[in-house]
């Protein structure tokens, strides 16, 4: 029995799988089981940033793996590898963020935020955007997407408001005195890659100091380089203070891990026992993401994933030139893309096509396929991926 049998007869899966199973990956690259090869422009949803296989995380999974993967009593010792990161990391986040704890995923770590943000400011209610997302447990589900999305599980959550993405007035008309958090994404990723229009984070960060409302900002998929830059509200003109910064994906190259970091006067009301979990910061997973960081800054990556960005939405744009009647938008900053399709029904057979074609996609609603190319992705392979994608989309004229 192969790989894919067996998943499908004792796995649980709650999505339509492709029918691929991919064994090893090379920088860019990906094989199946056959020994078929691809170019992987999904990046594990925004995860593998250094692409597969890169020598200094394999390096630095090796050399703590020899030393100590989990601590005794993790949450209530020290540890060196811990540290490490904490004082590299610092030298990346906003000036305002002074304290960091380390999760398992982005969505445990916007759970905390919203938790946590309830806890200090005694309020119920939390403002998210329509499109939004920020996890699948069962707090952070309550502020994704919509009311009708988290309508769907009991007990209903009574306590989100929605507006529309970058939609300022809104905004305004939202928050009160009894919002505890205000939760946004600089670019909605799973939204289908959405920019929030120049001024929105500053408007919000102004309403929520008038309110004394919690400002959460989820630089899950656009953090760690991603945009351009190493946290997506660098590129803001004003300067973004957010009270929460939760941080995820590309934090650890693919190893599952994610953190949030808060201002002094945040942690300064946390209390003991206010959060924790058996594998947050653990040793194995700081030296990873130490790796990662490292990397990211000294090559000063976010320099190359702008200029390279700029030539994949060029590219893009010309795609979209050619095939007009079926590219409605396209969209991005760095790599971090998207294109929009005006048949929302074209996105599964053009992600499926694009497999049989040798480039992995990612496949989204609302008609959306994003490309999310590792941040090291070589100009060859920007040029074979959109070469691929024009003799694809030509296909369904």
């Amino acid at each position: 029995m192969d790989t894919i049998d067996i998943e499908n007869r004792l796995g649980i899966t709650f999505c339509d799988r492709l029918p691929l199973a991919f064994t090893h990956g090379k920088g860019s690259r990906v094989w199946d089981e056959a020994g078929r090869e691809y170019l992987d422009f999904t990046s594990g949803w925004g995860v593998t940033c250094l692409g597969h296989n890169h020598p200094g995380i394999t390096q630095a999974i090796t050399a703590q793996a020899a030393k100590i993967i989990q601590s005794p009593n993790a949450g209530f010792t020290y540890s060196p590898s811990r540290a490490a990161l904490l004082a590299l990391l610092n030298t990346a986040l906003p000036a305002n963020l002074a304290r960091t704890y380390f999760c398992n995923s982005g969505a445990e770590a916007n759970d905390a935020a919203l938790k946590l943000a309830r806890k200090i400011t005694g309020r119920r209610k939390v403002i998210s955007n329509l499109g939004g997302f920020h996890g699948r447990t069962f707090n952070t589900l309550s502020v994704t997407r919509g009311l009708e999305n988290s309508g769907r599980y009991t007990p209903k959550q009574h306590d989100t408001v929605f507006v529309p993405f970058g939609d300022s007035e809104a905004m305004t008309a939202a928050i009160d005195a009894d919002t505890a958090a205000v939760i946004v994404e600089p670019i909605q990723g799973e939204g289908g890659v959405q920019i929030a229009p120049p001024g929105y984070l500053a408007h919000i960060q102004a309403q929520c100091r008038q309110h004394g409302t919690l400002f959460i900002v989820d630089e899950i998929q656009t953090g760690f380089c991603r945009t351009g830059k190493f946290f997506a509200i660098e590129h803001e003109a004003e300067t973004i203070a957010p009270d929460f910064l939760t941080l995820g994906k590309g934090i650890a190259g693919g190893f599952p891990f994610a953190g949030f970091a808060v201002s002094d006067a945040v942690a300064g009301q946390m209390e003991n026992d206010d959060h924790g979990g058996t594998y947050c910061g653990n040793p194995l997973g700081c030296a990873i993401s130490h790796a990662v960081v490292s990397t990211l800054l000294a090559d000063n990556i976010a320099n190359e994933v702008a200029e390279k960005g700029n030539v994949l939405l060029a590219k893009l744009e010309r795609l979209k030139t050619t095939y007009p009647a079926l590219i409605s938008h396209v969209r991005g900053r760095g790599l971090l893309t998207a294109l929009a399709f005006h048949d929302p029904g074209l996105t599964r057979p053009l992600t499926e096509a694009c497999a049989e074609a040798g480039l992995l996609v990612v496949p989204t609603r609302n008609g959306i396929i994003r490309l999310l190319p590792d941040l090291l992705v070589s100009h060859a392979d920007l040029e074979e991926a959109v070469a691929i994608l024009n003799r694809i989309v030509g296909t369904f004229r």
